[in-house]
């Protein structure tokens, strides 16, 4: 069992310290490149790993509260409500036009059918009366 914890540890402070180089923002990996950070933590896995944590990267309290998702967060569209969404009430106002198109197509034939059964019933009648 502790030859399997002398593997085990070692591979996953490198796991953790890659994950954590990956998710380090560029400007707060100190004094090289964050590629060149990864390729130390993986090409050297016991030592690497510990010299990123010791040297690597800033360990203090970003400005602002920066998070690796900062990026996604101020080009994340606003969410808005569909009621003071113009683009959502365009698309209905196009599927309310649309659907009484259908509608009054239906209602034309409709009438059309209705007109046609009505004149084969005249006819039939004037049929039978002679």
């Amino acid at each position: 069992m502790l030859r399997a914890l002398m593997y085990i540890l070692p591979l996953a402070l490198t796991i953790y310290a890659f994950i954590d180089c990956l998710n380090t923002p560029e400007d707060e990996a100190k004094h090289l490149p964050k590629v060149v950070w990864v390729i130390i933590i993986l090409l050297f896995w016991i030592v690497g790993p510990i010299v990123w944590f010791a040297a690597g990267k800033m360990r203090r309290a970003p400005a602002g509260g920066r998070t690796p998702s900062e990026w996604h967060r101020n080009h994340r569209t606003e969410w808005v409500a569909p009621d003071d969404n113009p683009e959502f009430l365009k698309s209905l106002k196009d599927e309310n036009d649309k659907d009484e198109a259908v509608l009054k197509d239906w209602e034309a034939d409709l009438r059309r059918r209705e007109e046609e059964l009505k004149k084969r019933e005249q006819d039939g009648d004037k049929d039978t009366e002679s």
